[in-house]
C-alpha cells in the first residue's frame, strides 16, 4: 500500500465532508430562516450521521442527524428535518442515476440476464376470484376511508412540516448556488478520493476506473443491509471489473481496504462530532441531562 495516495484520498473524503455539511445548512435554514442554525452545527451533526452509518445498517446513523440538529434548534420538527434529508440527497440521485445510465451504456452492469430471473406476480388468482376480490377491496377502501377522516388533521399538519423541509427548493438562485455547487464540488472531491485510493492499492488509477468504482459505491446503498455496504461492495466491484485485466485478489483488496479506512475515519470523525456536540457518548447520560434541563428552561 502506498501511504501518500493513501493520505490524499483521505484528505479529499474529508474535505467532501464539509461541503455536505455546507449544503445541508443552507437546506434547514431555508426552512427555517430565524433558527439561526450554525454551520459548526450542521457539520457536527452530518459528520456524526456519517460516522454512525459506516457501522449501522439500514443508514442508523441519519437518526443521529436529526437528533443532534434538533437539539440546536427546538423549534424545528422531525418531519421537517427528515424531508431536508430528501432535499439533501437529490443532486446525488440525478448523478448517480446519469453514472447508472454510463455504466449500463458501456456494458458492465447485468441487464436482461438479472431481469429474466426475478420472479413476477401472479395476478391470475385475483381474477379467478372475483367477488372475494372485490369485497376485499371495498373493506380496504372503507377502512382507508375512516382512517383518512380520523387523521385528516394530523396528516395535514404533518405534511405541512414535511412540505417546510422543501422551502429552498422555491428559492432557485438559493439552491443552486447553496446546494448543488457545494453539493458538485463534493462529487469531484469523491471521485478524486476513489482514484487516489485506486492508487493506493496499486490498482491502475483512471478516471474510467475512479467511476466505476464510485458506480459500486452507488449501487451497494441501494442494499443498505450491512454497514458501509460491506460485503456487496466486494462482490459488486469483482463484477464491474470483470472485463478489465486487474486480477480478483488485487480488486478485492482495493475495496476491502478503502472500505476499513473509510470506516475507520468516518467513525473517528464521528465519535469526535457526537463527544463535541452532545458532550458525553452516553445517549443515557444525554437523556437524563434533557430531562434535567426541562424544569430550568420552564
Amino acid at each position: 500500500m502506498a501511504w501518500a495516495p493513501l493520505g490524499l484520498a483521505l484528505a479529499c473524503h474529508v474535505v467532501k465532508l464539509l461541503f455536505r455539511g455546507r449544503a445541508w445548512q443552507n437546506i434547514i435554514r431555508a426552512s427555517y430562516p430565524g433558527g439561526g442554525l450554525k454551520y459548526r452545527s450542521a457539520l457536527g451533526a452530518y459528520v456524526a450521521g456519517v460516522g454512525v452509518n459506516s457501522i449501522a445498517p439500514a443508514r442508523g446513523g441519519d437518526v443521529i442527524k436529526l437528533y443532534l440538529v434538533k437539539h440546536r434548534m427546538q423549534e424545528a420538527t422531525y418531519p421537517t428535518l427528515a424531508s431536508t434529508l430528501v432535499v439533501e440527497t437529490m443532486f446525488d440521485f440525478v448523478v448517480a442515476g446519469c453514472l447508472m445510465i454510463w455504466a449500463l451504456s458501456i456494458g458492465v452492469l447485468p441487464t436482461h440476464q438479472v431481469y429474466s430471473r426475478i420472479p413476477t406476480v401472479d395476478w391470475k388468482f385475483l381474477l379467478r376470484h372475483e367477488i372475494a376480490t372485490g369485497i376485499g377491496l371495498a373493506v380496504l377502501a372503507v377502512v382507508a376511508l375512516i382512517l383518512t377522516l380520523w387523521a385528516r388533521r394530523r396528516v395535514e399538519e404533518f405534511w405541512s412540516r414535511v412540505r417546510l423541509g422543501f422551502a429552498i427548493l422555491g428559492n432557485r438562485r438559493k439552491f443552486v448556488f447553496g446546494v448543488i455547487v457545494p453539493q458538485a464540488i463534493s462529487w469531484v472531491l469523491r471521485i478524486a478520493s476513489l482514484f487516489f485510493f485506486l492508487r493506493a492499492f496499486h490498482v491502475h488509477a483512471t478516471l474510467h476506473n475512479a467511476l466505476l468504482a464510485q458506480v459500486v459505491d452507488s449501487l451497494s446503498t441501494l442494499f443498505p443491509a450491512t454497514p458501509g455496504g460491506a460485503g456487496t461492495k466486494q462482490g459488486l466491484i469483482v463484477y464491474l471489473f470483470r472485463k478489465s485485466a486487474i486480477s480478483k485478489t488485487l480488486l478485492l483488496a482495493f475495496s476491502v481496504g478503502m472500505n476499513i479506512a473509510i470506516t475507520i475515519a468516518n467513525l473517528v470523525l464521528g465519535v469526535i462530532a457526537i463527544g463535541l456536540m452532545a458532550r458525553t457518548l452516553s445517549f443515557g447520560a444525554r437523556r437524563r441531562r434533557a430531562r434535567d434541563e426541562q424544569p430550568a428552561e420552564s
